[in-house]
């Protein structure tokens, strides 16, 4: 019988997989899910050009919803 030696069914004696490599495979697997930076460090001037449908968006939110 063949023995698998592939990183992905690699047991406990192959994890020693440097960082990088590691979050590169997670990011090839799951995809970018968390951005390098947050919201507040972005700059500001993007956020200040809302396009037409957010704006017909937020004019349909009911009054007693909040505005």
């Amino acid at each position: 019988m063949d023995e698998d030696t592939s990183p992905e069914t690699a047991g406990p004696e192959g994890s020693e997989e440097p960082e990088w490599k590691r979050k590169q495979r997670l990011a090839r697997i799951f995809g970018d899910v968390l951005p390098e930076t947050t919201q507040d460090e972005r700059e500001s001037s993007a956020d200040s050009e809302e396009s037409a449908s957010d704006r017909w968006l937020k004019s349909q939110v009911p009054p007693h919803h909040g505005g």
